[in-house]
C-alpha cells in the first residue's frame, strides 16, 4: 500500500510510537515535505528526517494556515492537559485529530480542544515499528467517512486496523494488544530464566527463548489454524509438553493470571482517562 496527501499531516509527539508511525508512513510514500512534527526533544532518528524535508516545531499559526488534513496526538496521557489547548487553532471541519494516548477519552479531547473537534481515538502497539502492529480505533460522530478512511490508511501503513462501535472497548483493546507486547517480552524473560534454572548457559537460554517465541508468533501469522489447534499439534498425550501444560493450564495457571493482568491494565487505562 502506498499513499499520498494533498495537505499536511501533523505529528505531535515523536517518541517511540509516534516515530514508528512516521517511519511507516514515509516508507509507504508519504512526502516528507507534508509532515509537520511538534516535539521539543524528538529522538535522533526522527530529528534526522529534517534533512529530508520534515518540518519541526513550526508555530501553530503557521501550521493552521496550511489546513492540515490530520493531527496525530502521540504524547503521554499526562501531558494532554498542557499540550492540547495550544493546538485549538488547528480545529476545523477540514482537520481530524487522531489520538493514540492510552486512557484519554474523546470527551477529554473535546473538553480541551472544543466540542466541534473531529476526533478519533486509537490504540496501536509497538510492533508497528516493524510494520506488524495492530491498531483498533473509534471515531466520534463528527468524523466524516473520508476522514475515517484517511486515518485507516495511515494506521494500516504499520499493520492491521480494526474499528469498534463503542469507545469503552478501547480500554479493553489497550489491555490486550496495546500492552500485550510487554507480556510477550516478559514471557521470553521468564522462559529464559527457567532454562537457566535447569542448567543452561544464560546466553543459550535467552537465544532459545527468543527464537521459540518469535518463531511461534510467525507460525500464528502465516498459518490459518486456531492457536488452540497449533498448541494441540505439539502436545503428545503423556509427553513433555503435556506435563508443562498441566501446570500452565491448571488451577491458578496462565489463563486466570492473564485475565487478572489484562483487568489491571484496563482499569489503569480508565484511571488515566479521568
Amino acid at each position: 500500500m502506498t499513499f499520498s496527501l494533498e495537505r499536511p499531516l501533523v505529528l505531535v509527539g515523536a517518541g517511540k510510537m509516534g516515530g514508528a508511525l512516521l517511519s511507516g508512513w514515509l516508507a509507504k510514500g508519504l512526502s516528507p515535505q507534508l509532515v509537520e512534527v511538534r516535539d521539543p526533544a524528538p529522538s535522533a532518528e526522527v530529528a534526522a528526517l529534517a534533512a529530508k524535508g520534515v518540518s519541526f516545531n513550526a508555530s501553530v499559526q503557521e501550521i493552521a494556515a496550511k489546513r492540515p488534513a490530520l493531527v496525530l496526538l502521540a504524547v503521554k496521557p499526562q501531558s494532554m492537559g498542557d499540550i492540547l489547548p495550544e493546538l485549538a487553532p488547528l480545529v476545523s471541519a477540514d482537520t481530524v485529530f487522531l489520538s493514540i494516548a492510552a486512557g484519554i477519552g474523546l470527551h477529554r479531547l473535546e473538553d480541551l480542544l472544543g466540542a466541534e473537534v473531529r476526533a478519533i481515538r486509537a490504540m496501536p502497539n509497538t510492533p508497528a515499528a516493524i510494520g506488524r502492529g495492530i491498531t483498533v480505533a473509534y471515531a466520534n460522530a463528527r468524523v466524516t467517512a473520508e476522514q475515517k478512511e484517511l486515518a485507516d490508511r495511515l494506521l494500516a501503513a504499520v499493520g492491521e486496523v480494526g474499528w469498534v462501535e463503542s469507545e469503552g472497548l478501547i480500554d479493553a483493546v489497550t489491555a490486550v494488544s496495546g500492552s500485550g507486547p510487554a507480556y510477550v517480552f516478559y514471557m521470553v524473560e521468564c522462559l529464559a530464566a527457567a532454562g537457566e534454572a535447569l542448567g543452561l548457559d544464560a546466553t543459550l537460554a535467552m537465544k532459545l527463548a527468543r527464537a521459540t517465541v518469535s518463531g511461534s508468533g510467525e507460525m500464528l501469522h502465516r498459518m490459518n489454524e486456531p492457536a488452540s489447534e497449533l498448541r494441540a499439534n505439539v502436545t503428545s498425550p503423556g509427553g513433555t509438553t503435556a506435563a508443562a501444560l498441566d501446570v500452565l493450564m491448571g488451577e491458578g495457571g496462565l489463563s486466570p493470571l492473564m485475565r487478572r493482568a489484562a483487568l489491571a491494565a484496563r482499569d489503569r487505562a480508565r484511571a488515566l482517562g479521568k
